[in-house]
């Protein structure tokens, strides 16, 4: 067997993981990383995001001293987004589920993270392609608290987190995939595993666990959240199994956070290789719902696509998709909100998409009554309120006063030619995690911790539950990747 020995080895390499890593590193730490994928699919599931950011701020002033020059950036308009208003967020989004002792750190050190992230190398901008309107006057006007991202998204954030780590003298081992943790006396003493077949064994002062969830893991799925979820595609790494979980749970760890919910979203259901595309990525979301009508494949409405910000409901409605029937729908728009759609998401190659010139043939394009659902959407037409001024900028209150309600931004669909795009459930992450203080110390169910045992990112349970604020699990990674390194 190949025995190692370090100060602190860290299973997974995504966003929190390696954050974890530089922060022990950056202490004089000797820090070894273990990542189960191969070096060419690295990066655990922040490689698939857009790298958007949630961080309390007091807007674009506050701001310019660590994201990109722009020369928008003098007709930008950016919201402050206070820590009251982030806590808010995450009590209303998760119905209060949030650990508040774990909310009162994302809030308070997400912005100082990033600076510190930065001042070390990583590069940020503000994400104007997704968070931004141009509005007539020339100028841009942000909104829903999220605002800045990684350069270059996912795929940015993992290079330059590893180039960081690189340089701070940690050594990064791919291939690896680590299977149980070692205990001594009543302390975590390393991590064992496999590699091509062959074991290893790795002792550390202290093991840092930021491995993921059990997303990519079907039988979990059904076990955990429910009959069904077994059909949701995964968005992200394939090798988010829940192995360590498991091995965690088995030395004492306590369960934290709801294990019955995740973060999904409405992904494409057709395109070809649509689970795990570490070339698009990202690009395989639909979250131009808001403009537009969602109908299931009975030709029927089933959710209000306007109720708030996408950014604060695109994690939760992949989750409605899934549960209509064959967990598909049909996102419709027509002429003149087609144009309003970000083109990375819907001009991407081999999208699920239909045209037509009529509703009618719209409806035979996609195999859904036709009666049904030209009555669906000359229903929804005229149940709009157009007097109301449409303001994609705002929760502007333009509502359809239809089953469901569609509550902002409904604008009848009745401009030739018409677009449906065939949606699926695309799972990102499960909620439930490892129980831990604010340190990311593992802690046993009876609240006393676990030594040498520490959780950062998608195995931190406690943050989330049901729904969760776009960007703050990035934000999360960042934070309690930090408070673990330096602990360790």
């Amino acid at each position: 067997m190949n025995e190692v020995t370090t100060d602190v080895v860290v299973v997974g390499a995504g966003n929190a993981a390696l954050t974890a890593a530089i922060s022990a590193a950056a202490r004089g730490r000797k820090v070894l990383v273990l990542e189960k994928a191969p070096q060419s699919q690295r990066g655990g599931n922040s490689f698939f995001t857009a790298g958007a950011t949630r961080i309390a701020h007091d807007g674009l002033e506050d701001l310019l001293d660590f994201i990109d020059p722009d020369d928008r950036h003098g007709v930008t308009i950016v919201p402050p987004y206070s820590q009251d208003e982030y806590r808010s967020d995450l009590e209303r989004i998760t119905e209060g589920r949030n650990d508040p002792a774990l909310t009162e750190v994302l809030i308070s050190e997400s912005a100082d993270a990033l600076r510190w992230l930065h001042g070390l190398g990583a590069r940020y901008r503000l994400m104007y392609e997704r968070q931004a309107y141009d509005r007539p006057d020339g100028s841009y006007l942000f909104w829903g608290g999220l605002h800045v991202g990684n350069t270059g998204g996912g795929v940015g954030l993992i290079d330059d987190l590893v180039a960081i780590a690189t340089r701070l003298n940690v050594t990064i081992r791919y291939d690896h995939a680590v299977e149980d943790i070692i205990v001594e006396g009543d302390s975590v003493v390393g991590v064992r595993g496999t590699r091509s077949g062959a074991p290893f064994e790795v002792r550390a002062d202290s093991v840092i666990l930021g491995a993921g969830g059990f997303e990519a893991n079907a039988d979990k799925r059904r076990e955990h959240l429910g009959e069904g979820w077994q059909n949701a595609k995964v968005r992200g790494t394939p090798f988010n199994q829940g192995e360590l979980l498991d091995a965690a749970l088995a030395i004492g760890a306590g369960r934290g956070g709801d294990w019955s919910t995740c973060h999904s979203v409405q992904w494409d259901a057709f395109s070809a290789d649509n689970e795990s595309n570490f070339e698009l990525t990202n690009r395989l979301t639909r979250q131009g719902y808001p403009l537009g009508v969602l109908v299931n494949t009975a030709g029927e409405r089933f959710l209000d696509e306007g109720a708030d910000f996408r950014n604060y409901t695109y994690a939760k409605y992949g989750r409605e998709v899934l549960a209509q029937p064959g967990s598909t729908a049909w996102q419709l728009f027509d002429g003149e909100l087609r144009p309003r759609l970000r083109s990375e998401e819907y001009d991407m190659p081999g999208i699920s998409v239909v045209t037509a010139d009529t509703l009618e043939e719209l409806a035979v394009a996609m195999e859904v009554p036709v009666d049904t659902l030209v009555a669906t959407v000359s229903d929804y037409n005229a149940s709009i309120d157009t007097s109301v001024p449409l303001d994609l900028t705002v929760k502007d209150g333009r509502a359809a006063r239809t089953q469901p309600p569609k509550s902002n931004w409904a604008k009848p669909l009745d401009t030739a030619p018409f677009y449906a795009y065939a949606v699926t459930c695309g799972i990102t992450f499960t909620f439930g995690g490892l129980k831990s203080d604010t340190d990311g110390r593992v802690l046993r169910e009876d609240g006393s911790v676990i030594p040498g045992l520490f959780v950062c990112g998608e195995m931190l349970g406690g943050l989330f539950s049901a729904n969760y604020p776009g960007g703050s699990g990035l934000a999360a990674g960042a934070v309690f990747g930090r408070r673990a390194g330096a602990q360790a």
